[in-house]
């Protein structure tokens, strides 16, 4: 039993709130794919723009939310990896 390691508090609260982030991000999208589904069929035609306008704006709030958290470890990845480039 004394062989786990202790997950730091920053991580722990980090990592609590991606998951609920995401979790809320999935249930709004699930809610809006189901209220897509509910129009009438004479509207079909239209429901793709909705859809796919959910689709882009679901994609750029998710990219949005990981480089805000994984920015600064990215940032720090290029340079590193810029530094090593021999002129």
């Amino acid at each position: 039993m004394g062989t786990m390691k202790k997950i730091p508090d920053r991580a722990m609260t980090l990592a609590i709130a991606t998951h609920k982030v995401l979790a809320l991000w999935v249930r709004w999208g699930l809610y809006w794919l189901r209220m897509l589904r509910l129009r009438p069929a004479t509207q079909r035609s239209r429901a793709d723009v909705p859809g796919w306008v959910l689709i882009t704006l679901m994609s750029a709030v998710l990219v949005a939310g990981l480089l805000a958290i994984a920015g600064p470890a990215l940032e720090k990845l290029f340079n590193e990896a810029m530094e090593q480039v021999k002129p």
